[in-house]
């Protein structure tokens, strides 16, 4: 990476490492260094709870599972279903790349709900103990986008501009927003705002919070930004709205709605007087 006049030259190999034929990306590698810190984080909070200590085993092979498969099915449905209708077997082949964070967020809400009827745990209560790591993981996947030099910003003049110069020779010496950066950026303020309400505020006592928080501030944010990025399909071109931001919308209402329940309901004080008894 080579700092020139008015923009950053960005030619990093996305493989970090290779084990004989294996490649090892930069990518590859942040998802699971997202999954390791998610899962000391939940098991943090869980100690803090007195909750028992496999619990969170449990809670992240869910959460694992429903990551890649949502992910996947997010990007195929959502983004390149005219392709992948006429080539099912493809969905499978999740190490060709294509992940949708839309997707993965749906798989890991219905998966826990999925969780929660079976073990007897509240709902909103998983949620937030989970957004919090997850926010984290959000800073991850963006980095690993970086690395890969995708989901590229729109030409501007801005000092901090980057040319990604693994693109396609029409694009590479175009500056560009380093959207990458600023989302990562920007969840990982949101994990640092979750945590601090969870450790210091104790706002895990209103069911639905730090989830509610999550939802909008992430996915209300996506909004925003996806207005300096290029559209990831050609068929968005003519969008007033792309394919980001339209999926955003409900995430952000659902977040409204668990926000309102919050603070309308009554704190749940027993989550650390007797916690057994609430989960």
């Amino acid at each position: 990476m080579l700092t020139t006049l008015g923009f950053i030259d960005w030619n990093v190999d996305p493989v970090f490492f290779h084990i004989g034929d294996l490649a090892i990306r930069y990518y590859s590698l942040f998802f699971a260094i997202a999954f390791w810190l998610g899962y000391v984080i939940t098991a943090k909070m869980f100690q803090d709870q007195k909750l028992p200590d496999n619990l969170v085993d449990k809670v992240f092979l869910y959460i694992i599972v429903a990551t890649v498969i949502g992910s996947r099915l997010g990007h195929c449905l959502f983004y390149a279903w005219d392709y992948y209708s006429q080539h099912p077997l493809e969905i499978l082949q999740v190490w060709k790349g294509g992940l949708a964070s839309h997707g993965g967020t749906l798989g890991i809400i219905i998966a826990l709900l999925i969780f929660c009827k079976k073990y007897k745990k509240n709902f909103l209560w998983l949620v937030d103990c989970v957004a919090v790591p997850i926010a984290l993981a959000a800073f991850f996947i963006r980095m690993g986008n970086l690395m890969n030099s995708e989901i590229i910003g729109l030409p501007t003049d801005v000092p901090w501009a980057f040319r990604f110069l693994r693109l396609h020779p029409d694009d590479a010496l175009i500056p560009r927003h380093p959207t990458q950066i600023y989302e990562a950026l920007f969840y990982l303020a949101v994990f640092g705002l979750l945590m601090f309400l969870y450790w210091k505020k104790k706002l895990i006592v209103r069911h639905g919070a730090l989830f509610g928080i999550f939802m909008v501030c992430v996915f209300g944010f996506r909004i925003l930004i996806e207005g300096l990025k290029e559209n990831q399909e050609a068929f968005e071109n003519d969008m007033i709205l792309n394919m980001g931001q339209i999926l955003s919308i409900p995430y952000v209402i659902i977040g409204i709605a668990s926000l309102a329940y919050a603070f309308l309901s009554k704190p749940d004080m027993t989550i650390y007087a007797n916690p057994s008894q609430q989960k």
